[in-house]
């Protein structure tokens, strides 16, 4: 797949993986997220090799982040969103939704879905909305995972 780069002002949205700070998302996504408080570096650096994944960078330090899961054809999930507190109110996170929401590679899928708390708001700009029939959805969700893992946050 190749990659795109997009620039505006003093920002690089990429997906070029050479460019990806995996500690960066890391330290995120384990002390400062919600979603994954505690996650291990490894599951962190095991779900970006298997995902699209787009980069926000202000000159060299990496400021935002997103992952795609998808098969390319039909569907794809949305996770691990974020801007760094520093470099929100700038429309970053618009700009980052624009990016994905743009890619060549997600036109036309059927199904697109993310789980959110607190960014309704701005995915519904993009034509999210709640789930239509959520009686046909099932999961398996064990929020507790990274307490129980015997990995290090730390690296």
């Amino acid at each position: 797949m190749e990659n795109i780069s997009v620039t505006r002002d003093n920002y690089l949205i990429t997906t070029d993986k050479t460019k990806l700070d995996l500690h960066a998302v890391h330290q995120y996504l384990s002390k400062e997220s919600y979603w994954s408080r505690g996650i291990p570096f490894e599951t962190v650096k095991k779900a970006a090799k298997h995902s699209l994944t787009f980069i926000v960078l202000c000159g060299e330090e990496q400021v935002g982040y997103a992952r795609i899961i998808s098969d390319f054809s039909i569907f794809a999930y949305l996770g691990d969103v974020y801007i760094l507190d520093a470099h929100r109110g700038q429309g970053l996170s618009k700009w980052l939704m624009e990016t994905i929401m743009g890619h060549p590679e997600l036109q036309g899928l059927r199904r697109w879905v993310l789980a959110t708390s607190d960014a309704h708001g701005l995915y519904a700009q993009y034509g999210w909305k709640p789930v239509a029939n959520p009686a046909i959805w099932m999961e398996v969700h064990n929020p507790d995972v990274y307490k129980m893992t015997n990995f290090s946050n730390d690296e």
